[in-house]
């Protein structure tokens, strides 16, 4: 049974779930890392070119959503509970580049390509504020269907990775974006950027 393309043991990243919706549907394809409270290295670093994403309920916020985005979070809760004994993986990233911002000036020049509001994005900015805010430009998967696993121990807590304890065979994946969406979106953001 494979678990991963590599036949490594496949990794997760922990992100929230309104994140991974807009992610999944195209509407944007970037996160925002500084790293989690209980991360084993106190900050973020990527320990994969490659990952599941899963999603993270407990600490959304919806003030800290942009109004348009709000409501696909209440839609992300509606199934859940604390007590849940499984997760659903339903999509899939591959890292384009990972981009270090340490100023609020080159952030701000993203606000309009996330669903967050300026005071999450200066927040994250602004915690542990010697460490720069990882801003990854993700190429997204939809997996052909979901991979349910039970909700381990391990899973739980403020951490930005996981590595899934459970065999599962790799479905097929589909981009959410064309190639040629997708490298236009890449292009907003570096000249955002430049």
């Amino acid at each position: 049974m494979m678990t991963a393309l590599n036949n490594e043991q496949p990794i997760a990243l922990k992100e929230w779930a309104v994140s991974v919706k807009a992610l999944a549907e195209g509407k944007q394809i970037i996160v925002m890392r500084k790293g989690g409270i209980i991360e084993e290295t106190r900050d973020f670093q990527l320990i994969s070119p490659n990952f599941y994403f899963m999603p993270a309920y407990e600490h959304q916020k919806k003030h800290l959503l942009k109004e348009q985005y709000a409501d696909d979070m209440d839609e992300t809760l509606a199934d859940w509970s604390s007590e849940m004994e499984t997760i659903k993986l339903e999509s899939y990233a591959e890292v384009v580049q990972d981009i270090e911002i340490t100023d609020q000036e080159t952030l701000d020049r993203l606000r309009d390509l996330h669903i967050w509001t300026d005071t999450f994005a200066e927040e994250r900015l602004r915690w542990k504020r010697t460490k720069p805010l990882h801003v990854l430009l993700l190429r997204v998967y939809r997996l052909a269907a979901p991979i349910e696993i039970p909700m381990r121990a391990a899973y739980n807590g403020c951490k930005s990775w996981v590595r899934l304890e459970d065999e599962f065979t790799a479905p097929e994946r589909t981009p959410v974006l064309e190639a040629k969406e997708f490298d236009a979106e890449v292009q907003k953001i570096k000249q955002a950027l430049a």
